[in-house]
């Protein structure tokens, strides 16, 4: 099951419905190791999933009082972040299918810690869970000005986290954790 948020009443309606949610963070290309861990989390607490991903290419512009959030696009492609939250939509459909979990897909805008971490209020959840980040030279440069989504949320809120490692571990004999590719 999925929404697309149009009003800022049917998402207070929604919002109320997903009370005490697991929230997984989703993006492109992900390990599916990940949404299968937040489903296992999701059936033991018996939470709805709410599968969020966070369009980085937009910013939030005011929020009002009920909560809807208004935002604009940082680039004059504003339709790319909307083609990027149907594909994201799309693979959790195909990976959620004969899952008897009950969940929905949000499309949020800005810093993803502080977009996951302002849904997780909104919805009193449960558990968040990310992944881990891909290895490499380029993931390495852009965690070095963003930071660690994980490691943001876990000193920005007070909800457990689930970081799920990628389905490729590092040998204990590799001294570089991220080697250039």
């Amino acid at each position: 099951m999925t929404d697309n948020t149009s009003t800022p009443s049917d998402e207070a309606a929604q919002n109320a419905a997903l009370q005490k949610a697991v929230i997984v963070g989703m993006q492109l290309d992900q390990d599916r190791h990940v949404i299968d861990e937040a489903v296992r989390y999701a059936r033991l607490l018996n939470a709805p999933l709410v599968v969020a991903h966070v369009d980085v290419t937009r910013f939030v512009t005011y929020e009002d009082p009920d909560g809807y959030v208004h935002s604009a696009p940082i680039d004059i492609n504003f339709d790319a972040g909307a083609a990027e939250f149907e594909a994201v939509e799309a693979a959790a459909a195909t990976l959620l299918a004969g899952t008897d979990v009950t969940w929905t897909a949000r499309q949020l805008v800005g810093d993803p810690a502080l977009a996951i971490k302002q849904l997780a209020n909104k919805l009193d959840a449960q558990l968040i869970v990310v992944g881990t980040r891909k290895r490499g030279i380029g993931e390495s440069i852009r965690e070095f000005f963003t930071g660690s989504v994980a490691a943001r949320l876990a000193h920005r809120q007070h909800r457990s986290i689930l970081v799920v490692p990628l389905g490729e571990s590092v040998p204990d004999e590799q001294k570089e954790i991220w080697p250039e590719k």
